[in-house]
């Protein structure tokens, strides 16, 4: 077995990377922590589903996915649209980045279990 730290701190730069990457792509703040929240979370739903082995959970699991998503920037960004005055977008944002979160961790272990 590899040393859990070494596994989770490589996933971990794999992760910031990819999710630096993916935001580069899109302009729109709220877009790109939407899409890394959805993406990461489908892609932890299928790790936990299928049996990959402690090593790559932890490398890509707690490590990839841990660092590719960002609820604390989700939380900041729908904090300030509420400070902001935009009350309604506020809770558009929350309530879509959670049920999006959700529906996506669902699919991942359905998209497992067909594989």
């Amino acid at each position: 077995m590899t040393d859990p730290t070494l596994l989770v701190g490589l996933g971990g730069v794999a992760g910031a990377l990819a999710r630096h990457l993916l935001g580069e792509r899109i302009e729109e703040a709220t877009y790109d922590t939407l899409a890394v929240n959805v993406i990461g979370s489908f892609l932890l739903g299928v790790l936990v589903a299928v049996p990959v082995g402690s090593d790559l959970l932890l490398l890509a699991g707690t490590g990839f996915c841990g660092a590719f998503t960002t609820f604390s920037s989700f939380a900041y960004e729908t904090v300030r649209l509420a400070e902001g005055g935009y009350g309604w977008r506020a809770v558009r944002n929350a309530v879509v980045n959670l049920v999006g979160a959700l529906v996506a961790v669902g699919l991942g272990t359905v998209v497992a279990g067909l594989l």
